[in-house]
């Protein structure tokens, strides 16, 4: 595995053959490094007019933790299906199970200059609409505003506005995607708001819609 220097383009070479994956950027550092760890890849795929999700997983490891290298470019409706599958295996696995390994996505660290790392292991992924209440915020393809609870509000003021309202009982957060979303807008948008993950002590489910 190979790194350009714009970090932002993950070569891959399988067989004496190159393949490429345009990996979201972010200027903000999470994960700076990733011990113990097998790389899982997801290819963006063109058939004709068809766009597909071409999964790579022949050297992960299920005791360790997992890096999801994703190609920005894909859509949502063809990601989060396949990261629900891979997801599935991990956790019900018995025989080689390790309760401490995580699961991260890769992105482009433009601050750190290297990549970055967002983890996702407590992340439950639904396909489909959520059941009412809750508070549920509404993310949708190339958006600045949100709905959260059906009220517009700048997604970069989300976080404070969430942590503003003076609940009597601290609701569980549902996050919903526009299902239509690129891989890469909704890594920036999980970076913007990763603070809502310990607003109850709950990580929010996530439906995409």
């Amino acid at each position: 595995m190979k790194y350009c220097s714009l970090i932002a383009l993950l070569f891959l070479f399988s067989c004496g053959n190159k393949e490429d994956i345009l990996l979201p950027k972010s200027d903000v550092t999470i994960v700076s490094d990733v011990v113990d760890h097998s790389p899982i890849y997801i290819f963006f795929r063109a058939k004709g007019k068809d766009t597909l999700a071409e999964v790579n997983r022949k050297n992960s490891i299920i005791s360790t933790n997992w890096i999801l290298n994703i190609d920005k470019r894909l859509p949502l409706r063809l990601v989060i299906p396949e990261v629900m599958k891979l997801q599935e295996k991990k956790r019900n696995e018995v025989a080689h199970k390790n309760e401490l390994a995580e699961n991260y996505y890769s992105y482009a660290d433009s601050i750190g200059k290297n990549m970055g790392f967002l983890p996702f292991t407590k992340v439950y992924y639904t396909i489909g609409e959520p059941a009412g209440g809750y508070m549920i915020i509404r993310f949708k393809k190339r958006n600045d505003l949100v709905l959260v609870d059906g009220k517009e509000i700048q997604k970069k003021e989300l976080v404070s506005y969430v942590y503003s309202i003076a609940h009597v009982v601290q609701p569980r957060i549902f996050l919903v995607f526009d299902k239509n979303m690129s891989y890469e807008e909704y890594i920036q948008t999980k970076i913007l708001v990763r603070k809502l993950d310990s607003f109850n002590n709950n990580v929010p489910e996530e439906f995409i819609y």
